[in-house]
């Protein structure tokens, strides 16, 4: 069993191996009951979104994480995965934009991923 910084460290890790835009990972444990982390990120097509999605289950449920819900699934341009005390959001840049999560979380902690993703210059 993971520890919730664990599983979202694995995320962000998943989500920048395929090429996910924009990661954000907020320690949310202050601010909501809801999830201890958020991870945000920002696909290019609906394609990459449901890759973003299924590659993000898979390996945490190869990590024997399983997700308690999921939303949006193949349906637009945003997906929710609920993993209890992580909680990833998947939006094209659209929509994205027009949920601004980060503003809405702005108390949520900004966690420091620059170690574990790969910058593109």
């Amino acid at each position: 069993m993971l520890t919730p910084k664990e599983m979202a460290t694995s995320v962000v890790t998943t989500l920048d191996d395929k090429k996910a835009k924009d990661i954000k990972m907020l320690r949310t444990t202050d601010v909501t009951v809801l999830a201890d982390y958020f991870v945000i990120c920002t696909a290019g097509s609906t394609t990459q979104l449901k890759t973003l999605s299924d590659e993000v289950e898979r390996n945490l449920k190869d990590q024997g994480e399983m997700p308690l819900r999921r939303e949006g699934h193949r349906s637009g341009g945003w997906v929710l995965i609920d993993f209890g005390c992580v909680v990833i959001h998947l939006f094209l840049q659209e929509e994205r934009e027009f949920y601004t999560l980060e503003r809405l979380w702005g108390d949520a902690e900004v966690i420091d991923i620059s170690s574990i993703i790969t910058i593109d210059e």
